[in-house]
């Protein structure tokens, strides 16, 4: 069944040739790269070999020189004709924009080719990134940061009279990803670049995005997210290296519907798109490959002849739907169904090509594990236990002990999630009929497994039916996290307190038989995106206080400590905040049309919207804090606050829409009440994304990281919100635990339950116990029993009301309110007193270091993949 190459790239054994995505190399001297030493403090931390180990930075940095302004005002008016077919006189910004991109991808071309060359010449071990989500936001702008090239770019387009923020609009984000899974992604192939590790990144060309998010009367809407409309100028497309796999199923309609069928098998060829990732203060440049589906290039001619039009084309149907859209609806069977078939897809694709790669140059199987590091992104890719196996077992024709143990060592598994629904299961069904080989690997897996367990705890049934891989009831399912544990040398939690959870609960068992394969490596995000490009007014401030080596080396800003105690320096720390924020208010004010008052507490919250992060929480403390205002509570007593939400909530997930609509509902009424203007506003901010958010986390002041206590597996928003000066109300929960560790708890607004309150507490818990005790819990829920803010849709938040006081209220918001408003009112009290907020915030940012992405792959590289850097010297090849 497996994979078929296509087309194979390099036909003699051991012939090495760049499959890095570029065409070809260079033309034009014009366009040639020098490496340039540069004088003054080190601005990159990367890496010196040690062995297999990646432990310091370097002790200088080379940057690119391009090209001068002529040079580059020319490059770019000749993209505009000849690749646009526009003059400079009459070409739109989205012209402009291709244009620049053109020019950039040109100047990396040859360091792209470079760096796949000299890697594969050297043998150095290669990490290959498996994750079905890649946030990567817009490119354009943090290219151009990471290139140090951004002033250069905005002074050849205003010498044309071009505004260069309105040509960055044009670029859409790449709907590739929905949270937080896959902005890590993103940051940790910025890392790897940087650091010089060879390493490519496998994932999904969705034509669509999650959705494109909208607000009617207060209630989400949701959108097809086209990003794709417009060719996107940074991928390659490569066709030479597309693949074909067949599965055994294939399509028929129900009630207009497509489902899995058993009757005929189908073919799919998946296209290899390749996008460049450029590294900060180094040549190296690795490639993000996404696969996209399609049909082979012929049709039955025979069902065609003979009638049957649709099966005639019936693989073109499937292919062409199969990596349309990300995360299609899984309510219905057809998207549970598209779902599977999407992660055998990357699963399949992505194994062959990394197979085909390994295969150029060497031919003992035996030496996979030290030349192949694959990292599994979540569950999602677990597929690749039981395929990669089934490559070993049945094309290399290895013995089940060799190849079980060589897929055990290139395997590793990152965890992402402690909730039980977020751990995939997959029914065996599925795999019978698409996937019967892959099946029968997964039970032989399981058998042998099973047997040592019995062999180990004897007579312990109850243990082996929680660690088998196949769960039983309700429906016979694979246990995906299980089967990625037991493949693999190494599972990783992502914070510290995650990992613990998941030792000691989540994958207790596993653990105590596996203890040397489970480890920690907290999340981290990359700071040329997150404080570089996205906070002009901080990064210049830091660079001029203790030079420019933090945005390679994030640790370095640590040296920002001594001065909170410094006068002059908060209040030009304060003057950068206010800076974002006014630069946040005026783009509000011009797309949106709201207005806010940049003296306000810019209080943030976003997040995908799902009770255990808690939006309800806050607006529970918004409905206190309006009662009291609207009661007489006095100005001086609370300092004007703006809460600001942004965020989607699944189609399917009915009480996550409703809390948006609470949302929305509250922050009409509360803008339309006398008693509460200029003290309190509330805007929720639709299409939540990665652009929206780099204009938003610079302008904040207080980040909500207020996750029930045990659920939250690390986060990543409060490590950007760290980084740029706001302070953390929050519950001690993933890595906010460590993030307020570093920075020190007296500079965060700690509250609620911990996790082993939350999980000691639940069986006795009772919500009601708070509503009748809490006058200002009770006030709260009156206001939005009593329809005060659903006058014109009167009980429309019953369903919110019932999950808090009649079922329960799972995620605990009742039992945290009180705690929650007492930090809020320390929140008051503090940004009353500039020289204390300033001093925390800035004691904040020297902290955020530790959460550099940087610092987190340096982790997998030596814990791990046992990896070292690769990186390419000008000219070689």
């Amino acid at each position: 069944m497996g994979l078929i190459i296509a087309i194979a790239c390099g036909n003699a054994r051991g012939a090495v040739k760049p499959d890095c995505g570029a065409h070809a190399q260079l033309s034009s001297t014009v366009y040639q790269s020098a490496r340039i030493r540069r004088a003054g403090p080190s601005v990159h931390a990367a890496t010196i070999r040690t062995g297999r180990r990646v432990d310091a930075p370097r002790s200088s940095v080379y940057r690119t020189a391009i090209m001068d302004d002529r040079q580059l005002g020319e490059s770019f008016d000749r993209h505009l004709q000849f690749d646009q077919l526009v003059t400079p006189e009459a070409a739109s910004d989205r012209d402009r924009f291709e244009a620049i991109a053109a020019v950039l991808r040109e100047q990396i071309t040859e360091r792209w080719l470079e760096s796949t060359r000299e890697c594969l010449a050297s043998g150095a071990k290669q990490v290959y990134y498996l994750s079905m989500e890649y946030l990567l936001g817009r490119s354009l702008k943090c290219t151009l940061a990471t290139l140090e090239l951004q002033s250069q770019v905005r002074a050849v387009l205003a010498a044309r009279h071009i505004d260069f923020d309105s040509v960055c609009e044009c670029e859409p984000d790449a709907g590739l990803g929905n949270g937080g899974l896959g902005r890590l992604a993103a940051c940790f192939l910025d890392s790897m670049t940087t650091l010089g590790i060879s390493a490519m990144g496998y994932g999904l060309r969705y034509e669509y995005g999650i959705f494109r998010q909208t607000l009617v009367n207060g209630w989400q809407v949701e959108h097809p997210d086209n990003w794709l409309r417009r060719q996107d100028p940074w991928e390659v497309v490569r066709p030479e290296a597309a693949l074909e796999t067949r599965i055994h199923c294939g399509l028929r309609f129900e009630e207009g519907a497509a489902v899995l069928s058993e009757q005929r098998g189908a073919t799919l060829r998946a296209v290899p798109y390749d996008r460049p990732v450029v590294g900060f203060g180094t040549r190296r440049v690795n490639t993000l490959r996404l696969w996209a589906a399609s049909s082979p290039d012929y049709f039955d001619l025979d069902e065609f002849n003979h009638g049957d039009f649709f099966g005639a084309v019936h693989d073109k149907i499937l292919a062409e739907n199969l990596t349309r859209v990300l995360y299609p609806d899984d309510v219905t069977s057809a998207g549970r169904h598209l779902r599977f078939l999407q992660e055998y897809f990357l699963v399949a694709s992505s194994l062959a090509d990394i197979v085909r790669r390994f295969r150029r140059t060497h031919e003992d199987w035996s030496a996979l594990p030290d030349q192949v590091a694959i990292q599994l992104n979540d569950t999602h890719p677990a597929m690749a236990v039981a395929e990669l196996m089934r490559i070993l077992l049945d094309e290399a024709h290895l013995g089940w002990e060799q190849s079980w143990e060589l897929t055990v060592r290139t395997l590793a598994y990152t965890n992402h999630t402690l909730l039980p629904e977020a751990l995939e299961r997959w029914p065996t069904d599925l795999f019978e009929r698409a996937l019967p080989r892959q099946l029968e690997i997964i039970y032989e897996i399981n058998r042998r497994f099973l047997d040592a367990v019995r062999a180990r705890h004897p007579g312990d049934e109850a243990r082996v039916q929680r660690m088998s891989l196949i769960e039983e009831q309700p429906r016979k399912a694979v246990r995906m996290a299980h089967l990625a544990v037991l493949g693999s040398h190494h599972t990783n939690g992502v914070s510290q307190i995650h990992s613990d959870l998941l030792r000691t609960r989540t994958l207790g068992d596993f653990a105590a038989m596996f203890p040397q394969r489970f480890g920690n490596e907290t999340n981290g995000v990359t700071p040329r995106r997150w404080l570089l490009a996205a906070n002009p007014e901080l990064s210049s401030l830091i660079r001029a206080a203790i030079g420019p080596g933090w945005i390679g080396s994030l640790e370095q800003l640590r040296a920002l400590e001594p001065l909170a105690e410094d006068a002059a320096f908060r209040e030009r720390f304060w003057q950068a905040k206010r800076a974002a924020k006014v630069r946040f208010a005026q783009w509000l004010q011009r797309t949106g049309g709201q207005t806010l008052d940049p003296d306000a507490i810019f209080d943030c919250q976003i997040k995908r919207i799902h009770e255990y992060k808690r939006q309800l929480l806050n607006v529970l403390h918004i409905i206190v804090l309006y009662d009291r205002l609207r009661n007489g509570w006095t100005a001086s007593q609370e300092p004007a606050r703006t809460f600001l939400f942004a965020g989607k909530a699944a189609p399917a997930y009915a009480l996550a829409k409703l809390i948006i609509k609470l949302i929305n509902n509250v922050a009409a009424v509360i803008d339309a009440d006398p008693a509460v203007k200029g003290r309190l506003k509330v805007v929720f901010l639709p299409d939540y994304g990665v652009t929206l958010a780099e204009r938003l986390i610079p302008a904040s002041d207080v980040s909500e990281q207020i996750s029930t206590a045990g659920y939250e597996a690390s986060g990543t928003s409060n490590m950007k919100f760290m980084m740029n000066g706001a302070l953390t109300v929050g519950t001690r929960d993933g890595a906010t635990i460590e993030m307020a560790a570093a920075a020190g708890e007296e500079n965060f607004f700690l509250f609620g339950l911990t996790a082993e309150e939350v999980a000691a507490g639940r069986s006795g818990y009772d919500p009601l116990w708070h509503y009748e005790r809490e006058p200002q819990t009770r006030a709260a829920l009156e206001l939005i029993a009593q329809d005060h803010f659903s006058a014109e849709e009167r009980g429309v938040f019953t369903p919110i009301l019932d999950a808090l006081v009649k079922h329960g209220d799972y995620y605990m918001h009742l039992a945290d309110l009180t705690a929650y408003t007492r930090a809020h009112a320390e929140v008051a009290a503090t940004y009353g007193q500039r020289a204390v907020w300033v001093g925390r915030a800035i004691r904040n940012v020297a902290a955020s270091g530790a959460f550099s992405s940087d610092r987190a792959i340096r982790g997998y590289a030596r814990d791990i993949w046992d990896v070292a850097p690769c990186t390419p010297t000008a000219g070689a090849g």
